[in-house]
């Protein structure tokens, strides 16, 4: 009895050591971290847990690296006690929070799930204008090797990890592109006056550019379709600016007489058919727009002033809606002009009160360029377009 009591003992003194040990160790996965800020851990490609722990003790994210590495150990013991295979270490960039726990730490570094960055492209931007917005990114690293041919790239908002690289994320881009378009490719209208996908990818560009911010890119698409079935001339603004500057167009230039009469690879004013190339990289609605139409008679569009525009089908309601056009062009020019006389007066008004010669100097410069530099633009914002032929 003696020998069976002292054994019992022994087993409870053990049990109750066990359970001190455990309950100890749980404290020490649950507690919070000595993290006092928000932290982004880079773990590389092929890094060991050992090397892992190491890192995180060493940047402050967890107490002990020994906790962490035993806190592992005892989760694949778990996970192949209930016959499941545990998840590994994976590489990433992590973002975790102050006071982030052994458990949570370690957690969210086998789920791989990265700290994410969005990088937008919008609409309607050239392959050039893409690449220059990726180069100034500072979440992305590396160079990119050469420029994507024009319209080869989706745009849109892109999650990726941080520190991807530039180029990676143009080959998503130009992947979403070509899959979307031979897609909607395989679901076009009959009879399309379209020869390939790549005319489809040129128009859809043209039309992306000639889209208000009210429209319907789809009746914006049947007008050049209409006039490609008639064999008419597209006579696309944007078209005259690509052919001007080529990637690097600044899009809302002015356009001058000069510009719409000079023939080039692009000016459908000049030209017969579709442009040579697309001439920016079209998003969905484009894309979508011209390999499925608006089922109209339109031949015509001009700007209504309210960030749409006013569609013809015959060259004399064409001529009416462009008259009236004018009366709005001429409206928002006086509007604008008062505007930039009030502020032009009141950056005078400030050179005389300035007491310092160089305050005033500077002052003057200020109202030069209030009254100069600004460009006329419809209430959309959309640049005012010359005076020129009707289309």
């Amino acid at each position: 009895m003696r020998w069976l009591n002292g054994v019992l003992t022994t087993l409870l003194f053990i049990m109750v050591i066990a359970g001190g040990g455990i309950a100890w160790f749980n404290h020490q996965v649950e507690i919070a971290g000595p993290l006092s800020k928000e932290i982004v851990f880079a773990v590389p490609q092929g890094t060991g847990e050992r090397k892992i722990a190491e890192s995180l003790e060493q940047k402050g994210i967890v107490a002990s690296r020994h906790v962490f590495l035993a806190h592992q150990l005892s989760y694949r013991v778990w996970e192949r006690l209930q016959g499941r295979k545990p998840d590994p270490l994976k590489a990433g960039d992590y973002r975790f929070k102050s006071g982030a726990s052994v458990r949570a730490v370690a957690s969210l570094i086998r789920s791989g799930k990265s700290d994410l960055v969005s990088v937008s492209m919008p609409e309607g931007l050239t392959s050039y204008q893409i690449v220059q917005r990726l180069l100034r990114n500072t979440a992305l690293t590396g160079d990119v090797v050469n420029v994507p041919p024009e319209g080869f790239l989706m745009p849109d908002t892109y999650r990726v990890r941080r520190n991807a690289t530039r180029q990676d994320l143009l080959q998503i881009m130009a992947k979403e592109q070509r899959e979307f378009l031979r897609t909607q490719w395989a679901k076009r209208q009959p009879d399309l006056p379209l020869k390939d996908i790549s005319e489809a990818l040129i128009l859809a560009s043209v039309v992306e550019k000639e889209t208000g911010p009210k429209d319907n890119p789809a009746r914006i698409a049947g007008v050049f379709i209409n006039r490609l079935r008639k064999g008419m001339r597209l006579q696309s603004d944007p078209t005259i600016l690509y052919g001007k500057f080529g990637t690097k167009v600044a899009w809302g230039s002015t356009i001058y007489r000069s510009d719409i009469q000079k023939k080039t690879t692009h000016n459908t004013y000049q030209i017969d058919g579709l442009p040579p190339t697309p001439i920016c990289n079209p998003g969905r609605a484009s894309l979508a727009a011209v390999l499925n139409p608006a089922a109209t008679k339109d031949l015509f569009f001009v700007a209504n002033g309210d960030g749409g525009h006013v569609f013809s089908e015959t060259a004399e309601q064409h001529a009416r809606a462009v008259l009236k056009w004018r009366k709005i062009e001429r409206r928002i020019r006086a509007k604008q002009k008062e505007k930039a006389a009030a502020q032009q007066a009141s950056a005078q008004k400030i050179a005389v009160a300035t007491t310092s010669a160089s305050a005033a100097a500077a002052s003057t410069t200020k109202s030069t360029v209030i009254s100069t530099g600004a460009q006329l633009a419809a209430p959309d914002g959309t640049p005012l377009p010359i005076r020129k032929p009707s289309r």
